[in-house]
């Protein structure tokens, strides 16, 4: 579901490290000719940060809040046209990870408007800088930017953020996009700090310092948890993939695309990256009993949302993700009320722990459901692998007499 955050073209930046020093260098800058004057200067500092020579210098512009909010709308309705913005939220609604009150496009718009600094846009190859943020934020802003101009030079942004129904896939390659440009504009923003002397794991220990910052917010601190962490996600767990990566493969790109990592378990368990543990494929069969409306997968991150949101224990939500492999689900019916979800684990003990976890978990889920809906979960083997299968559905649904199956993808799905 990571398809609805506009990073890396938004500039959702925290200066964790620079702090209050942000300030004391904060540079007057009153028009559109000085500020191309401290990107110009800014980028040798970027460039020597991120390893990585500018080919072009990009343009740089200021925008009002309300071209910002123009610019949002716009991204948001190309990145999820009327079918898939229905489809996502339906599912969004069954996982119970949004209220079913919510509006999706309507809260994530005020959202995303409410939280941009600035945003690169590959199409124009310009940074937008909007017009009311204040003196200190620019050189964050400009900063992490950079970043994303420079990383759009050597790999095709769109490319990576428009990869449609690989919702974990792509959350991942924005987490690099996103914890690259945190981790190298910091020794831009204050030289004498050395990120690479970070202990491991440092950035995303620092979710309560960003949270009480943008609890601030007020679109941010009504937001459902599966929106806040999401947000969060990329720039303080992409840091801390980052770091690690730094360490053990020194000059090798990370934005190589032999190189990006393909899960959110590899972002968070960067040992299963160095192993290259990729994530296991699941393919649907059909034909299907019933219309689907919308099909993704959510991945051991957003599997970790879900055990939140329900469990309301952070540390049991990783402890039950843990092991995960690869997952798929499916939306279906003509009012896109059914929900067929299949996971396939490391091991028996994985899936077993994820099992009884999600028992837990959806009984809880199930109180707030209106009567007349069925639930049942099911460990089971798909092809030899360990697995899970979660149905719920309206108690009358068909499927429930030929509830769609899954095969392992083959080389040429």
């Amino acid at each position: 579901m990571g398809r609805l955050r506009l990073a890396p073209l938004c500039g959702v930046v925290v200066a964790l490290v620079a702090g209050s020093a942000c300030r004391e260098r904060a540079q007057q800058v009153q028009s559109e000719a000085e500020l191309k004057d401290m990107v110009h200067r800014m980028m040798p500092l970027v460039a020597q940060a991120a390893g990585l020579p500018f080919k072009r210098e990009p343009l740089v512009l200021r925008r009002s809040r309300a071209q910002v909010r123009d610019y949002v709308i716009h991204k948001f309705d190309e990145d999820l046209p009327p079918g898939d913005l229905a489809g996502l939220q339906s599912s969004l609604r069954l996982f119970g990870l949004i209220p079913d009150s919510l509006q999706l496009r309507s809260t994530m718009i005020d959202l995303l408007t409410e939280q941009i600094a600035g945003y690169y846009d590959p199409d124009s190859n310009a940074l937008y800088i909007p017009a009311d943020i204040e003196p200190y934020q620019l050189r964050v802003v400009v900063s992490h930017e950079l970043v994303h101009a420079l990383q759009d030079q050597y790999v095709k942004l769109d490319s990576i953020i428009t990869q449609r129904r690989r919702n974990d896939r792509r959350t991942a390659a924005q987490a690099v996009l996103e914890g690259q440009a945190t981790v190298a504009q910091i020794p831009v923003l204050m030289p004498e700090q050395k990120p690479d002397t970070f202990p491991l794991g440092w950035f995303w220990k620092q979710r309560a310092v960003m949270a009480q910052q943008q609890a601030r917010m007020q679109q941010f601190s009504k937001a459902p948890l599966w929106l806040r962490e999401g947000l969060v996600f990329p720039y303080l767990g992409g840091a801390d993939f980052i770091i690690w990566y730094r360490r053990k493969y020194f000059d090798e790109s990370i934005l190589d695309p032999l190189h990006m990592p393909t899960s959110t378990e590899q972002i968070l368990h960067p040992d299963r990256y160095a192993a290259k543990d990729e994530p296991t494929d699941l393919v649907f069969t059909g034909p299907s009993v019933d219309t689907v409306q919308y099909e993704d997968n959510l991945g051991e991150f957003e599997t970790r949302l879900l055990f939140q949101q329900w469990l309301n224990d952070e540390a049991e939500a990783a402890q039950l993700a843990q092991g995960w492999d690869g997952d798929r689900y499916q939306v279906l019916g003509d009012k896109a009320d059914a929900l067929v979800w299949y996971s396939v684990w490391d091991d028996g003990a994985a899936a077993a722990r994820f099992a009884h976890g999600l028992e837990r978990a959806w009984a809880k889920r199930r109180a707030s459901e209106p009567a007349g809906r069925r639930s049942e979960i099911q460990q089971l083997t798909i092809q030899g692998r360990p697995g899970v299968r979660l149905v719920d559905a309206p108690a009358t649904w068909k499927g429930w007499t030929t509830v769609p199956a899954v095969r392992l993808s083959a080389p040429n799905d």
